[in-house]
């Protein structure tokens, strides 16, 4: 389980990735409970989403590119350095009372331009810390550290909301970055990538658009991706079954954002110990079933413990599946080609999420939050269904 670990360079980034996730995810919970605070309004929550989504579309291409072409440990300090100022500049607004929710979007963009060059960076360069023969074992390390913090840091966000107000989540935001920059420079080896004919032009955009859906793997679940999350992300609901339906204040809400993480943290664990996966087209499929089904069964839960269980199978159901479609597509991706196929997929892993964001802050005005969420993961069984019957290079791949 721990292989990739007896790794220096692999270690130190895995730590300062825990450290700094954390504090992002603490400041998710933060962000969409003080939106909710200041407006009363669900569709506000959908703005957050908005926020997200416009530097992810405008320039992730470009990110990418950029992760192809320049050091990748140069643009991780300076997007983790931007994202540090950034999530300070909430701290001192909120402390001084000056904070709205127009703030709060601006900086949220401002922070999704960073994001936009630091992501493909960072899943670039794992295949760049350990041999190969520990990648999949890193993979699944690394996602479980994601899920690990996703775990912790809603539920201390949560108590740090309740006991010493939503600016102290913002100040821990700011310096988790700081240790996460220095994790990144205490590892000395090369992050360059092996090409250094890549360019900033167009051709080198056309370039990876054309290796990603000449590649079937590649696009299929990254359209099964978009669609899911599209369809059946409920988190930025999450202040409304808190506040109006379970009624648990942030205490509870910050164990309503954990569960999902949770388990992810099984998934993580159990995959980290199965050395080869064959059959990975339909344990994909399944896994996302699962994740609408348990997805159907949280909108309608009326108690705490059983959203919370449900939210643990959404966790679990989603990881499974993001693990083995990560795993498959860094092996399948070339070095060169690695931040610019990062880029598009996270087009699509976080485009559809944070447009279902949208979508469901919406729709939870006009027909309640239960409803939306209840709506959205019928959706995930049914497009992923359609999926498996119709597109058989993911059904029946393997390797």
């Amino acid at each position: 389980m721990v292989k990739a670990l007896t790794i220096p360079t692999f270690r130190n980034y895995i730590f300062g990735a825990f450290f700094s996730e954390t504090g992002n995810q603490m400041q998710t919970i933060a962000v969409a409970w003080h939106v909710y605070e200041l407006t009363a309004n669900p569709a506000a929550l959908a703005l957050i989403g908005l926020s997200h989504i416009l530097p992810i579309l405008g320039l992730s291409l470009i990110g990418g590119v950029a992760a192809d072409k320049i050091d990748r440990k140069k643009i991780l300090i300076i997007s983790q350095s931007s994202m540090a100022i950034l999530a300070f500049s909430l701290f001192s607004l909120t402390t001084l009372n000056l904070i709205n929710e127009w703030m709060i979007y601006g900086v949220l963009l401002l922070s999704g331009v960073a994001q936009a060059f630091s992501m493909p960076a960072r899943q670039a360069i794992l295949p760049n810390l350990v041999p190969g023969k520990f990648f999949m074992n890193a993979i699944s390390l690394h996602t479980l550290q994601f899920q690990t913090a996703t775990m912790t840091g809603p539920a201390v966000a949560g108590l740090m909301i309740a006991g010493f107000g939503v600016s102290s989540v913002y100040f821990f935001n700011s310096i988790s970055f700081l240790i996460f920059i220095a994790s990144i420079l205490s590892i000395k080896k090369s992050l360059n990538v092996e090409h250094s004919d890549v360019e900033f032009n167009l051709k080198s955009i056309k370039e990876g658009i054309q290796f990603v859906f000449k590649t079937p793997i590649l696009y299929s679940t990254m359209i099964l991706d978009f669609l899911a999350t599209f369809f059946g992300t409920a988190n930025i609901l999450m202040p409304v079954f808190a506040k109006d339906v379970l009624h648990v204040g942030p205490q509870g809400l910050g164990l309503l954002y954990s569960a999902p993480a949770l388990g992810g943290v099984i998934a993580g664990i159990l995959m980290s110990l199965v050395p080869k996966i064959k059959n990975q087209g339909k344990i994909i499929l399944v896994s996302v079933i699962l994740y609408g089904l348990a997805t159907i069964g949280f909108g309608l839960s009326n108690s705490l413990h059983i959203a919370l269980a449900f939210l643990v199978v959404v966790g679990f159901g989603d990881m499974t599946s993001t693990i083995i479609r990560n795993t498959i597509r860094q092996m399948v991706t070339p070095d060169h080609l690695r931040g610019r196929m990062t880029s598009i997929m996270r087009m699509f892993f976080q485009g559809g999420p944070q447009l279902g964001e949208i979508e469901a802050g919406l729709l939870a005005k006009a027909i309640g939050a239960p409803l939306t969420v209840v709506i959205g993961g019928v959706g995930v069984v049914l497009i992923t269904t359609l999926m498996a019957f119709k597109n058989k290079s993911l059904r029946k791949y393997t390797s």
